[in-house]
């Protein structure tokens, strides 16, 4: 699935469940201590997909450890991004050369919890996503919107070592495409990103061409 909205340079790998003998590596551990059974799996599947897919660059037993706002550290000429959600967890890497930045998210194609919305969309954007329900209701794109501006942000982070709150993005959505306006300081005044929706989940990115 997340294939489907990424460009050629980008080596992914994802999974629908979590591989029996999975677990975090031992320099990973310090990293989910204190965490329940549910949120280890996830994090050990995750960085499973993301050592699959490193395999490509020769990183396949490599631990990814976490920087100090809890961003993931990729080896040096590397550059990635990771999500999970219920049923599903996905990585995604590039060559620095190739890409400079990457940001993928997954969420269950679900609307959002009520109160969610408006803490994540401007009056317009809102507005937008009702129009939106309205004409393809088979989408949940208020859900959908929430992943776009997580995979914005994944994708920001790295460029600007930067906080992007949710009210800082304006994101516009196309068949298969959206845009994100950025609303603050940015070296990038937008961000390009693609979407997908199958199978009870969305998925979006956002890659950031060398």
């Amino acid at each position: 699935m997340l294939g489907s909205v990424l460009p050629s340079g980008v080596v992914w790998h994802e999974s629908f469940g979590d591989p029996p003998g999975v677990r975090p590596l031992p320099e990973e551990e310090s990293l989910v201590a204190r965490a329940v059974p549910r949120r280890r799996a996830e994090f050990a599947t995750a960085r499973w997909c993301a050592r699959q897919a490193l395999s490509s660059f020769g990183y396949a037993d490599t631990p990814i450890l976490s920087g100090p706002k809890r961003e993931p550290l990729w080896p040096k000429g590397i550059v990635g991004s990771m999500t999970h959600c219920e049923g599903y967890r996905a990585a995604a890497v590039a060559a620095d050369d190739v890409v400079v930045s990457i940001g993928i998210d997954a969420e269950p194609d679900q609307p959002v919890p009520d109160g969610v919305l408006g803490a994540v969309a401007s009056p317009e954007e809102q507005m937008a996503v009702g129009r939106l329900l309205a004409d393809r209701p088979v989408v949940a794109w208020d859900r959908l919107l929430f992943s776009a501006k997580e995979s914005v942000y994944k994708a920001w982070f790295p460029i600007t070592g930067r906080w992007l709150g949710f009210e800082d993005a304006h994101v516009t959505f196309g068949d298969g495409v959206f845009s994100a306006r950025i609303l603050v300081d940015s070296p990038l005044p937008v961000f390009e990103g693609r979407w997908a929706a199958e199978g009870g989940l969305v998925v979006t990115s956002v890659v950031v061409q060398a």
